[in-house]
């Protein structure tokens, strides 16, 4: 698979033992990942980069996780971000004050590599079923992520990698409005220079292909702000 296809995992944790650990087997099973070791660096960088997924450390440097939590939750960009947060602390009461400030799941150290994949599974089944499933549709058009195959309206959709790319992250996150930005470093690769541009010329491509027959545009162009998927009218 693309990696730019994998969903993305922020790691917040300032351990860097178990950040390397927790790396190593996210990457392993699949999943891209960028690591904080604070919590104002988590906040940034979920801002940023729109992780599909958040493990996020109750013990942190100047913020704490139950902080970061309430704050993601604040936050319209990052309000519907799964969040599991990871802690030492055992007790019912602490566990209960971290679903309470807006975590999704919760897990005590020490935890198995194998335990915590199968929680990111199912939280994402849950949150971004996209994610779990093989096949997406928006409208009239459907996505086959296993046969890598697209379909409007009946007819084939013959996409390039980077268009391809682009449309399942729209598809998994219909509505949402992406900064070229964003975009550039979920379909290129956050350490790849790549000129903004580029993303306008790739999402030609998109439109293209995708309304080949004067269908409806379904890519909305937000001034100043970026693009969506969406039905509403081309801005």
């Amino acid at each position: 698979m693309n990696a730019a296809l994998k969903p993305l995992i922020l790691v917040v944790e300032d351990e860097a033992d178990l950040v390397t650990l927790l790396s190593y087997n996210l990457e392993r099973e699949g999943f891209r990942v960028i690591t904080a070791g604070d919590g104002e660096e988590a906040l940034l960088l979920a801002d940023e980069r729109s992780p599909h997924l958040i493990l996020l450390d109750w013990m942190l440097p100047l913020m704490s996780g139950l902080e970061v939590c309430r704050q993601l939750r604040r936050n319209p960009k990052t309000r519907e971000t799964p969040v599991i947060m990871l802690t030492a602390r055992g007790e019912e009461a602490d566990k209960v004050r971290g679903l309470n400030s807006g975590a999704d799941d919760y897990l005590s150290k020490p935890f198995s590599p194998t335990e915590l994949v199968a929680r990111i599974r199912a939280v994402l089944r849950r949150a971004s079923p996209g994610l779990a499933e093989e096949l997406l549709r928006f409208s009239d058009i459907s996505m086959d992520l296993a046969a890598h195959r697209v379909r409007r309206g009946g007819r084939d959709i013959h996409l390039g990698p980077k268009e391809f790319a682009l449309l399942r992250h729209f598809m998994q996150h219909p509505g949402r409005v992406f900064s070229r930005e964003q975009l550039l470093d979920i379909v290129w690769g956050h350490d790849v220079y790549v000129e903004l541009r580029t993303v306008d010329v790739h999402i030609r491509r998109l439109r293209k292909a995708l309304n080949e027959t004067e269908e409806q545009d379904v890519i909305r162009t937000v001034r100043s702000a970026g693009y969506a998927l969406d039905n509403k009218t081309t801005m």
